[in-house]
C-alpha cells in the first residue's frame, strides 16, 4: 500500500464523529443517517472557516481542535465572544435559519473536524428529533458563553480573562497544552499585548503556567481555578447542566 494511502487509512482509525460529544450523543438511527455524508478536514492554526457576512456551506465538528468566534469591528479590531471544541459545533447560524453570521471563525488550536454539508443538518434538524432538541440546548449555552465573556471583559481583569481563556481553551483539549503567541491572546481578549504579557508573567511567577516560544503549558489547573473569576464557573455548570452528554455519554 502506498505511503499516502497508509497515512490516510490512519487517520480515518485515528478519528471518528463521535468524538465529538454533540455528534456522539446522537441517536444510532441520526447517527447512520448524517456520519456517512461527514468528511474530515485538517484544521491547521490560523485557518478561517468563515467570514463575518459570509455566506455558510458547512457545519464543523472539531473532534481535537479548538476555533474562536470573534467579533470584528469596521477599523479591523477583534474580540473573541466564544469557544468551540469537541463539545460542539460551528455554524449555528446556518442550522438555525440564517446564512450567514456577525462573527468570524478561525482555528485557535489545530487539530481536525468532520464538516457536513449545511442542508443535510438542516433536514435532519426538520424531523424535530434528538438532533432538534441537542442543538437547541448547546445553543442557550453557547449563548450563556457569550454573554459571560461580555461580562468578563467589561468587569474583570486581564488576568482574570486569561484564566478564563485558558480554562475554556483546556476543557476542549486533550492536555495542559496550549500553541499561541501572547499577541494572538491579545487579539482574543481585545486587549493590548503588553497586559497580556504582565498577566502571563504574573501567572508563571505564581507556578500557574509555563510559557516558551509561543507554547503555554498549564502546570497548577487547580490554582488557576483559584486565580480566575466566576465568569468560568458560571458557563461551565451552565454547560454541564444543558449538555449532560459530556459526562454520560459513552
Amino acid at each position: 500500500m502506498p505511503t499516502n494511502e497508509r497515512a490516510e487509512r490512519a487517520l480515518e482509525i485515528d478519528h471518528q464523529p463521535s468524538q465529538n460529544h454533540f455528534l456522539n450523543a446522537l441517536s444510532d438511527d441520526i447517527q447512520q443517517r448524517l456520519f456517512p455524508h461527514m468528511e474530515l478536514v485538517p484544521m491547521p492554526l490560523g485557518k478561517v472557516l468563515y467570514e463575518s457576512g459570509e455566506v455558510m456551506r458547512h457545519v464543523y465538528f472539531p473532534t481535537n481542535c479548538v476555533v474562536s468566534l470573534l467579533y470584528v469591528l469596521e477599523n479591523g479590531a477583534q474580540a473573541e465572544i466564544a469557544v468551540v471544541g469537541h463539545d460542539g459545533l460551528i455554524g449555528m447560524s446556518l442550522v438555525l435559519g440564517g446564512e450567514s453570521t456577525t462573527s468570524r471563525a478561525i482555528v485557535q488550536s489545530a487539530g481536525f473536524a468532520y464538516r457536513l454539508l449545511g442542508h443535510r443538518m438542516k433536514t435532519e434538524f426538520s424531523r424535530h428529533g434528538d438532533l432538534l432538541h441537542l442543538t437547541l440546548r448547546y445553543s442557550q449555552a453557547l449563548i450563556t458563553q457569550m454573554a459571560q465573556t461580555a461580562v468578563c471583559n467589561r468587569h474583570h481583569s486581564i488576568e482574570q480573562q486569561l484564566c478564563r481563556w485558558l480554562l475554556l481553551s483546556l476543557d476542549r483539549l486533550k492536555d495542559n497544552h496550549l500553541v499561541m503567541t501572547q499577541e494572538l491572546i491579545a487579539n482574543m481578549l481585545g486587549v493590548r499585548r503588553e497586559g497580556v504579557t504582565e498577566a502571563a508573567g504574573r501567572l508563571h511567577k505564581q507556578g500557574v503556567i509555563d510559557y516558551s516560544r509561543g507554547h503555554i503549558f498549564v502546570t497548577n489547573r487547580p490554582k488557576l481555578e483559584q486565580l480566575c473569576c466566576e465568569c468560568y464557573s458560571v458557563v461551565k455548570a451552565e454547560t454541564d447542566r444543558l449538555l449532560p452528554y459530556r459526562i454520560t455519554k459513552k
